[in-house]
Formats: C-alpha cells, structure tokens, sequence
C-alpha cells in the first residue's frame, strides 16, 4: 500500500485532520533557506509535534548547512524522522549515524547517489538551492525508473493533487508519495476536504474518486 505524507502543516487544526485521512506522515518545515508560507519556528513544529496522534509519523523538513545544525533542530523539535534537503551524500550518510529515519530530497538524476545513504529518497522537483515544494510535475516515467532499479524505498513529491495522485501510484507505483500546496486552500492552511481526497486517491490507485 503506497504511504502518504501530507507536507507544510502550519495548524493544529489541519494537524488533527492529517491524522483523521488516514495518512502515514505529516510534514513540519522549520529552518529553511528560502521563503515559504509553511515554515514554522522550531518552537511551533514542536508543539505540533508533541500534539501529533499515535501512528501518525512526524517529519522535520529542514535545510541544514552543518549537520550539527540538522541534529540541533531535530532534538528541538522531536520528531520521529528527519527530511532534508541541499545536502550532498556525505553529509547525508553522516546525519543517517545519528537520526533514526533520514529522508533525502532530490532530483531524479541526483537520486542514486544517496542509495544505501537514507532510509527513502524523496523525488521532487526542486530549484536551484535543492527545496522543493515548486508545486511543479516531473518526469514520471523517470521515476519509475528509480523504483525499479534502487533498493532504497521512493517517495515522489511534486505538483501532486487529488486529482491525480492515482495516476501517479499506477504510472510510477512509488513506496510513498507527498503532497503539500495541492491539499492547500491558501498558503500554509490545508483544505481538509483536499487532505481526505487525497489520501483515499493515493490508497485507491488507479480508481480516482469523485
């Protein structure tokens, strides 16, 4: 069954209803290099995450330039699994020593660089400082390529919607897919109606929901 990671909560509110679709993993992004209506304070993203229901994992995403600077935030905010991205594979296998589940962004080409490094590769599609949440599509069958030949589980991220995050898990059947502005009713606050569509079209598969 693909997992779901609902990515840039802001709310407590739109935190519950993450919990209540049924998704696997929520995204807290705190200490991020660029601008963005889903960042919260290390202070808020651990109160979120000490607010998070049992079996709904917490994700810092995060864009750390040391590694001291990633395993500070993590300890800040305590959540169980850490996703970052602008970093090369070096410091991501140092970072995989000492946090219980790393999660790398990148792009499709970079991607293979990090297996055997982190415990999922995150595909986006990222700009040139290496964040993603561009809201842009990629190049599907690429990824499919990846998840075929890397033991490293793939998560696809990039321009997913409701819409057509069934055709996503059917074209490119990837161990977890993750969305952030396309379950948006503004910056930084979720449609909760998106959330639940979202969710039940990733589990669903090929049958996309009315």
């Amino acid at each position: 069954m693909t997992r779901v990671k609902v990515c840039g909560v802001t709310r407590e509110s739109d935190l519950l209803a993450v919990a209540a679709s049924g998704a696997d993993a929520v995204g807290l992004i705190s200490g991020v290099s660029v601008d963005t209506p889903r960042e919260v304070s290390p202070e808020q993203a651990a109160s979120l995450a000490a607010t998070t229901p049992p079996f709904l994992t917490t994700v810092l995403v995060t864009m750390p330039e040391t590694t001291t600077d990633a395993l500070t935030m993590v300890r800040r905010t305590g959540v169980d699994a850490v996703q970052v991205h602008g970093v090369d594979p070096e410091m991501a296998a140092e970072l995989g020593d000492h946090v219980r589940t790393l999660l790398v962004a990148t792009d499709a080409d970079r991607a293979p660089a990090y297996e055997g490094v982190a415990d999922a590769v995150l595909v986006d599609s990222v700009d040139e400082a290496g964040a993603g949440g561009t809201g842009e599509t990629h190049d599907w069958a690429r990824t499919r390529e990846l998840v075929g030949s890397l033991d490293t589980p793939v998560i696809l991220a990039g321009g997913l919607t409701p819409e057509n995050v069934a055709e996503v898990v059917e074209t490119v059947d990837p161990y977890g897919v993750d969305v952030a502005s396309g379950t948006e009713a503004s910056g930084g606050v979720k449609d909760r109606g998106k959330v639940e569509a979202f969710v039940r079209n990733a589990r669903r598969g090929t049958e996309v929901a009315p």
